[in-house]
């Protein structure tokens, strides 16, 4: 029932979000292996298998899998003037019921960094999770010295809640993180998504 009709594409005003295909293997194993230097400080460890074929297609199927039973919406952030991929913005762990809410989570090669890109997916997705999901609450968490990522969050709308103790491993360790969230009718401020 879920499956037919999550068929996700999102446009903005540069950006196609989409999910990813098979063949975006190439393309999105060359932006991290060029951005590994750059994203492995904020991101759990990569297995040894990262940037393999094998591992990208295991990562469609989970997509396919997620959006079939609503359980998240991993999309594609594609440049629309020259069909480049840019990074990638997923809508996580979708609590329905009571919760009515979901995890953000993100990542943007380097040489896309400091463009808007991200800014702009991350208010089109919150407009989708609100609008199209009917949830009522987006969570995000980074670390706290990640000031580019915190500073995007903010300027999308999130609202900062508190510290996280040992939220994730991030490069082997356990790290504490600093929590967002966008609230559907957030009476804390413009949320900037309708």
């Amino acid at each position: 029932m879920i499956a037919r009709r999550k068929r996700v594409r999102i446009e903005t005003e540069r950006l196609t979000l989409r999910l990813p295909l098979h063949s975006d293997f190439r393309a999105w194993a060359s932006l991290r292996d060029y951005s590994a230097a750059f994203l492995k400080p904020w991101e759990p460890t990569w297995a040894s298998d990262h940037l393999t074929r094998k591992s990208f297609t295991s990562r469609v199927y989970w997509t396919q899998r997620s959006i079939g039973n609503g359980s998240a919406v991993p999309l594609f952030m594609i440049r629309r003037e020259d069909d480049t991929l840019v990074g990638a913005i997923t809508l996580d762990n979708i609590r329905r019921g009571p919760a009515q809410s979901g995890t953000l989570g993100y990542w943007i090669g380097a040489p896309f960094q400091r463009h808007g890109y991200m800014l702009e997916a991350i208010e089109a997705l919150a407009h989708y999770a609100f609008r199209d999901l009917d949830l009522s609450r987006l969570e995000a968490a980074c670390l706290q010295e990640n000031t580019p990522s915190r500073g995007v969050l903010e300027k999308a709308g999130f609202k900062y809640e508190g510290v996280a103790q040992s939220y994730l491993q991030i490069d082997g360790r356990w790290r504490n993180h600093v929590l967002y969230a966008m609230l559907r009718h957030d009476r804390r401020g413009r949320i900037g998504t309708g």
